[in-house]
């Protein structure tokens, strides 16, 4: 059985001002920092952490590096499977630019339904559950441990919905993750069961 503890990366000021990440080479804030630290203090409380798996973007290398501090050396793989979706043209627009003139990509119910809709130079939300639930799925196979994955909003969205059986639309409107929050999964074979959902700990 394998127990994957994901969490998604610390604040962004592109997240605070609410423009379009996508692949962008956004740092953490400073409290993108400190909440990669009050989690990374749990984990270490929390679990016995095996190994990390991560995306390669620069907001979760800075969070996996932050978490590392607590929870100690770990072998780590940055892999481009658990990127946020490619957002192409539209990288670093306002949400509100691109609702107003592109609503078809954007964070909204109208994109939401659109999920084959491929912005120039980006992929599709099919395309970035396909490689995501791709990568989660071969997670499964191998000896007990735990793994610690630090990846992004959407990915982590698209695999609730997809542990809980709902379709693409339906799982990206009904989850919404903060920040630093914390999901955990237990895969037993082709069986997996959320343990946690969406919590952010607090640590001091």
């Amino acid at each position: 059985m394998t127990r994957v503890v994901a969490v998604r990366h610390g604040e962004t000021d592109w997240n605070r001002n609410g423009r379009m990440q996508g692949w962008a080479p956004v740092p953490l804030n400073e409290t993108g920092r400190k909440q990669a630290r009050t989690v990374g203090r749990w984990l270490a409380e929390s679990y016995e952490v095996d190994r990390v798996l991560a995306s390669d973007l620069l907001r979760t290398r800075e969070t996996t590096d932050l978490l590392l501090d607590s929870v100690g050396d770990r072998s780590v793989s940055f892999e481009s499977a658990w990127r946020e979706r490619g957002l192409g043209i539209y990288q670093g627009l306002s949400y509100d630019d691109v609702e107003s003139r592109f609503p078809n990509y954007g964070l909204s119910e109208t994109a939401y339904r659109e999920t084959e809709a491929t912005p120039e130079g980006g992929e599709s939300f099919r395309e970035v559950k396909e490689r995501v639930v791709g990568r989660f799925e071969e997670l499964g196979g191998g000896d007990d441990e735990t793994l610690l994955l630090v990846t992004h909003g959407g990915p982590l969205c698209m695999l609730l919905g997809h542990v809980k059986d709902q379709e693409l639309t339906e799982s990206l409107l009904n989850h919404h993750l903060e920040n630093c929050a914390v999901t955990e999964f237990l895969v037993n074979g082709r069986e997996t069961t959320i343990v946690r959902e969406g919590v952010v700990p607090t640590h001091d």
